[in-house]
């Protein structure tokens, strides 16, 4: 009876640390804590990173559909989700800096980075600082317009922040409504998106949105890969832009969804990216 309950044991022991590998955990990167999700196996990681005022959840719907034949691991970028708050950097190059730490103490590799909105820029630069892990990037809603900011666009969005900065969450709430859901988003997402910019850190909010921009024309010039994009067509997408700056690029639309394609159409925007897949030959 003891070998019997010293056996189970071990097989329960076994079935917890198994189990551990593939719940939420967190790595620290300067004394911050990212916290992940890490589920399925294979020699490809797709590595999900959310846009602002999101978090990791709003991966699951390709969590469940690609662990069957990935390793996938989502991320909460520092300042959203369960990830810490505790710096004051909250730019694409802090947060680059986050997704490579990631990257490395979990030592992945053929990693796929897959960023939605903002983060967009920061799995380019994550990518340009880990060529010999990363082998394709996809955006997500996002390099929709490549081309510098104009002065007058610069203004224009110096008057947004003021805005944000005076009353964050009825700015964000109609930034939201305006800009960024379409006319068949369900009532149910949008609670959903609405409720989770409420309870963000505006602080922090606020200093992610505002923060410098990257110059992505060059950064994708100097990245030199394929550019795979999943967008939808509520905005246009400046492929002349693309063009110009001779970035090579594929893109998957999407119709009537807003800026969330991935929760709006998830079905769609999982047989959009098991394309991109098969095109990266992964």
């Amino acid at each position: 009876m003891r070998i019997l309950n010293q056996t189970l044991l071990l097989a329960v022991s076994l079935t917890f640390l198994v189990s551990c590998q593939h719940s939420g955990k967190s790595v620290n990167d300067q004394g911050v804590n990212i916290a992940y999700t890490d589920e399925g196996h294979g020699d490809t990681t797709l590595l999900f990173i959310h846009g602002w005022d999101l978090d990791k959840s709003y991966w699951s719907g390709q969590v469940a559909h690609f662990k069957e034949h990935y390793r996938v691991v989502a991320m909460d970028l520092p300042g959203f989700g369960e990830s810490g708050t505790n710096r004051s950097d909250w730019t694409a190059p802090a947060y680059a800096t986050d997704v490579d730490t990631l990257m490395s103490q979990l030592n992945l590799q053929h990693v796929v980075l897959i960023g939605h909105s903002m983060s967009g820029d920061i799995a380019l630069l994550a990518a340009l600082g880990a060529p010999n892990r990363v082998i394709a990037l996809v955006g997500v809603d996002n390099f929709k317009n490549i081309k510098p900011e104009t002065e007058q666009q610069k203004e224009d969005d110096g008057r947004m922040m003021t805005v944000f900065k005076k009353g964050y969450k009825e700015a964000a709430i109609q930034f939201f409504k305006d800009d960024l859901f379409y006319t068949t988003t369900p009532d149910s997402i949008k609670k959903r998106i609405l409720t989770d910019v409420i309870n963000a850190d505006s602080a922090i909010a606020i200093a992610a949105l505002s923060a410098p921009q990257i110059n992505e024309t060059q950064s994708l010039e100097s990245y030199g890969k394929p550019l795979y994009l999943i967008n939808s067509t509520y905005q246009t997408t400046d492929t002349a832009a693309l063009t110009a700056a001779h970035v090579p690029y594929n893109i998957q639309y999407i119709t009537e969804v807003g800026h969330f394609p991935m929760v709006e159409k998830p079905q769609a925007f999982n047989a959009d990216l098991d394309k991109v897949l098969g095109m990266i030959g992964h």
